[in-house]
Formats: structure tokens, sequence, C-alpha cells
């Protein structure tokens, strides 16, 4: 049985539909700033995808985001550690600058410039101290919980046209793939502790929108450019947040879908609900 700890988002849902040997538990049946060996004694592995991931909110709120991102992760590696099993632990793109040109491999220099970024990176560096395997990830969507897929699809029913950022480029990945990929690394536990796993290729949001507006049946000329600079947030975005599947695929592992296809593949698999 394999325990996931944060279960209860869009990533743990699908991980719980992929197989009967998953224990996915939500923070309140398990805060990862207060587990302890007996937690998870007893388990095969456990995947962590509890995370603080508001990622503006962490600006003015790196404190809490720190315990749970950073905290967290630590004293879970430990635990695993201290009682003999794996722990996988999901990590993000933020932890780049996002000022590169080419996709990031994991040995790449790290330089994280938000407060959600430098925390995932601190969890990072205590799961690996304790021997654990870190997987990065990117522009996650599912069926389960809140994501760009679903604001999309709601703006496409609610707006006659709408703009999208064009100037940030990165790669979607769908839940339902990147669980996948998350429990055959489980399986094979390869001697490379720091990879990335995202869907194949890249785009911009604005791609990725128009994208969205073809598989809901919509004219993607609804969906217009704009720059990140249109749209000021708090946390900065990263412009290039490409992630390198190079060693994923060198662990023997299979590398994930084109995000293309695995958006329409998704769409068939109900990712938005149908209108009423």
């Amino acid at each position: 049985m394999i325990l996931v700890p944060g279960g209860r988002g869009q990533l743990g849902h699908d991980l719980a539909l992929l197989s009967d040997d998953v224990r996915a538990v939500s923070s309140a049946e398990l805060d990862v700033t207060a587990v302890t060996a007996d937690d998870v004694r007893g388990y095969a592995a456990v995947v962590n995808c509890a995370a603080y991931t508001a990622v503006d909110a962490a600006e003015t709120d790196e404190d809490r985001a720190f315990e749970v991102n950073a905290v967290g992760p630590g004293l879970l590696a430990r635990a695993c550690a201290s009682v003999g099993i794996p722990l996988i632990h999901v990590s993000t793109d933020y932890v780049f600058s996002g000022d590169g040109a080419r996709p990031y491999e994991p040995s790449d220099d790290v330089g994280p410039k938000t407060a959600y970024g430098r925390t995932k990176l601190e969890g990072e560096r205590r799961v690996l101290e304790e021997g654990g395997w870190v997987v990065r990830t990117s522009w996650v969507y599912g069926a389960h919980g809140s994501n760009f897929v679903k604001t999309m699809a709601a703006l496409e029913f609610s707006r006659p046209s709408l703009s999208v950022v064009d100037d940030q480029r990165g790669t979607p990945t769908w839940s339902r793939d990147l669980a996948a990929g998350l429990l055959e690394l489980a399986s094979v536990l390869p001697s490379t502790r720091l990879l990335h796993a995202t869907g194949g290729g890249e785009t911009t949001w604005f791609g990725f929108a128009q994208a969205i507006f073809t598989e809901l049946g919509a004219d993607p000329e609804r969906v217009t450019p704009c720059t990140t600079a249109d749209f000021p947030r708090p946390a900065p975005r990263p412009a290039y947040s490409v992630l390198s599947g190079a060693a994923w695929a060198a662990a023997g592992l299979r590398p994930l879908p084109h995000w293309r296809s695995a958006l329409s593949e998704a769409f068939r698999a109900g990712v938005v609900a149908p209108r009423a």
C-alpha cells in the first residue's frame, strides 16, 4: 500500500483512481508538519502531494508556506528513512529562475524568484538529504480541484473573448499521466533521486488556452494574446519553465505523453464536466 499525504488534491485523486494500492489522505487526516515514523510505518512507499500551492498568497504568508513545503517534507523524509520506506516528493518548476532558453535539466542551477519557489526548493533539499526522491513537474491540471483548464472552460462559457499571457512558456501536465509516472517510479526506484516529469513538448498559456477552446468545440480565435505586464501578480511567474525529461527517460521510466495529445485524452476522460 502506498500512502499519499495531500491526497485530496487533483494529483492524489488520480493516484487513488489508478491504483487500489493507494491510500490518499487529506491534511486533516495526516499533517505532514507533525508526522512521525508511526504514521508511515507499514506502507510500501509514500508519495507526498501535500503542499502550500497558493503562489501569490505565499508572498505574504511565507512562514506558513515554509512549514508545509519545507518543514513537512523534511519530517516526512526523516520518518520514512527511519523505518526504511521510500519517499517520493512532488516539487515544481518554480525552483528555477525562469530566465532559461532551453529545457531545464535536474542538475541545472536553481534560483527561485518567489516565496513559493524558495519554500519548495528547501523542501527538496531536506528530502534529498534523507535519501528520498524528488520529482519536479509543471502546469498540472486534472478533473479534481481547481486548475487552468477548468478556469478556461468557465470563461469560455461566460465571456465572448479573453486575453491570455503569451510570454510565459512551459508544459501542461495532465495529473492522470503524472500519477501513472509516479506509480511507475515507486515500482522502479532508480538510483537517480532528482527527476523531472511533465507532458512532452511546450507551449504558452495562450497556446494552452486556445487548445482548451478547441477541445470545448469553441472558436480558439476568441482567445487573444497579451503580455505578463498586462496582468501583474504579487508573485512573478517564470517566463520559461520547460523541464527536460531526459533524466526521467534515462532512469528507464516511460516519458509522459505530449501535452497536446494528453489534453485531448483528458477531455475524453471528462476532465471538464459536461454542461447541463
